[in-house]
């Protein structure tokens, strides 16, 4: 597949090597040459690196086999994740899922990506609705110009909000960088 045509979430093979693109930019730097800049997740050993590809190079794409899964609970061995079609249990490291769980309720439905049936790597919506579990109280007279401040969220995922949340509401968080999109 031409560079060109990659997107997050597809399987390929970087110097022999599984990993998941986790980023994908397409840059065209000033009077250089245009570029496709990629992030990528090698399975085995699990890091994260990045790599610069020309528009016309070729990366091979590797088929990965892509269910709805529902999170369930985490325990000290991983996340216990149940398949939506046949009802089966499976439980993924932490490794895996890197940060994802802060995206996620109890009961929440995710895809989960699998090669030669190994989880490798899961897909979240674009957005995920969670509730505000702890905040300072609001500021009076901060209207004038955009204050945020910290909150926590149920799942343990830091949020820069407006200075008007509180406790207890439900907001629309973006799962690409972490951030506050609105109210739910």
């Amino acid at each position: 597949m031409k560079a060109t045509q990659l997107r997050p979430g597809l399987g390929v093979k970087i110097e022999n090597r599984l990993a998941v693109l986790t980023g994908v930019e397409h840059r065209t730097p000033g009077n250089l040459r245009a570029f496709i800049q990629i992030t990528y997740r090698e399975i085995l050993s699990g890091k994260t690196l990045e790599k610069r590809l020309g528009s016309g190079d070729d990366i091979e794409v590797v088929d990965l086999d892509r269910r709805e899964m529902e999170y369930l609970y985490s325990d000290s061995s991983g996340a216990t994740f149940m398949d939506s079609e046949n009802y089966d249990q499976i439980t993924v490291s932490p490794s895996v899922l890197g940060t994802s769980l802060q995206y996620l309720r109890p009961n929440a439905r995710c895809f989960m990506l699998f090669h030669d049936g190994t989880p490798v790597s899961m897909e979240l919506p674009a957005a995920v609705e969670l509730t505000v579990k702890d905040c300072p109280p609001e500021v009076k007279g901060a209207t004038v110009t955009n204050q945020t401040k910290d909150a926590e969220m149920e799942t343990g995922l830091k949020v820069k909000v407006p200075s008007f949340i509180k406790s207890g509401e439900t907001l629309k968080i973006s799962t690409a960088d972490g951030s506050y999109l609105s109210r739910a």
